[in-house]
This record gives C-alpha cells, sequence and structure tokens, in this order.
C-alpha cells in the first residue's frame, strides 16, 4: 500500500510522537515549521496544531501556498460554531485532542478520499453550508448495494474502508459513488455525504 504523505505542524514534540505512531502504517509523517517550507516537500495533505490566535492566519498562508493542499485542525474545542468556522476557513477535518488511533486515521482516510471529517452533529448542520437547498427529486432510488454504500458514507469510511466491509476492490466503490453523485446531482462527496445524512435524517422521521 502506498503511504499517504502527510506534513505536521506542531509545537508538542510529544503530539507529534504520538501522531507519527498511530499513522506510521498509512502515511509517511514530515514535520514542517511554516507554510513556506511547503516549498520543499510535496505534500497532498497537512495537520495544524497550533493556538487558536494563529490558527486561520496559518490556515490562509497554507491555502495560498498551495491551493489545493487539505488541511485538518487539531484542537480542544467542541462547540459546533467554532468547528464549523474552520471547515468554512478551509480545511477539511476537525479532530479533537481526544481522538483515538482510529479516529484519527479514519479522519485522515476520509479527507484523503476527497470528504470531509467533523462530529457527526456538525457535519449534520453543514448541509446547507456545503450543498446548499435546491430542487430535486423528491425520492432518490437507491439499489441495495448503493444504499450500502451511502450508509458506510455517512458512517465516515474510507473507500478502502467499504471495499474491505463490502468484499468488493476500491475502483467498484469508486464507481458507486460516482453514480451516487449523479443521483443526488451533488459535485463532491462532501455535499454527498451531507445529502445522503439529510435523507436519512427525512426517511427516520417519516411516519411508519
Amino acid at each position: 500500500m502506498v503511504k499517504i504523505r502527510v506534513g505536521v505542524v506542531c509545537g508538542d514534540p510529544l503530539r507529534v510522537e504520538g501522531l507519527r505512531a498511530v499513522l506510521e502504517q498509512t502515511c509517511d509523517l514530515i514535520e514542517l515549521t511554516a507554510p513556506g517550507t511547503l516549498r520543499e516537500v510535496d505534500l497532498p495533505m497537512v495537520l495544524i496544531d497550533t493556538p487558536e490566535e494563529n490558527l486561520f492566519n496559518m490556515m490562509a498562508a497554507f491555502r495560498r501556498a498551495r491551493p489545493g493542499l487539505r488541511l485538518i485542525v487539531l484542537g480542544s474545542r467542541t462547540d459546533s460554531a467554532f468547528i464549523q468556522k474552520v471547515v468554512a476557513g478551509g480545511s477539511k477535518g476537525y479532530l479533537l485532542y481526544t481522538a483515538g488511533p482510529k479516529e484519527i486515521q479514519m479522519a485522515v482516510e476520509v479527507v484523503a478520499d476527497g470528504s470531509i471529517w467533523a462530529p457527526r452533529r456538525v457535519l449534520s448542520s453543514l448541509i446547507d453550508t456545503y450543498a446548499p437547498a435546491e430542487p430535486r427529486l423528491p425520492e432518490i432510488r437507491l439499489t441495495p448495494r448503493e444504499r450500502e454504500v451511502t450508509e458506510l458514507l455517512i458512517a465516515g469510511r474510507a473507500n478502502r474502508e467499504i471495499a474491505s466491509t463490502l468484499g468488493v476492490e476500491t475502483k467498484t466503490v469508486k464507481s458507486h459513488v460516482g453514480r451516487l453523485l449523479q443521483k443526488f446531482n451533488v459535485p463532491n462527496r462532501v455535499a454527498l455525504t451531507v445529502r445522503a445524512l439529510e435523507m436519512q435524517v427525512r426517511e427516520k422521521s417519516q411516519p411508519r
């Protein structure tokens, strides 16, 4: 398996070593000191752990240095408003300091797949942000397999884990996701995830 090259900006050496230990099987973790150091390495993703007063300026600097860079912010704040602000500022993920090894691994894989990682309660509130309400079919018919894939997307699973769970190849999962994008009439996995979550909530709220 090809490892994901991930940068990390963090002033706590123990946290860096903890992240390295958690991600050693799937990622090559490279310490960065500032956005300018991106010129020296080719990275698709960066983990940012910095004081809140520096966070948004640092995120903006990383985005200017590498517009396509995927950012994951680490922090202690749990309020939805702050996490939404982080996502709106360009981060593709938010991880609490209390996140366990499995959650950290999942977050990196999900963001690498092009989706977003955030606490479920926050993800549900991002529907209007990432997929503004617009006319759409009153009912979206999914095949049993597409429904399985959709449920795993809502659960925050990466393509590799979806493939393992369903006993299929990763390219098959990507094909399913492509068809789901068309059915839900959305442009990306982020919008697909929140639309699917919206549909799930609506179905559960309907009287039997």
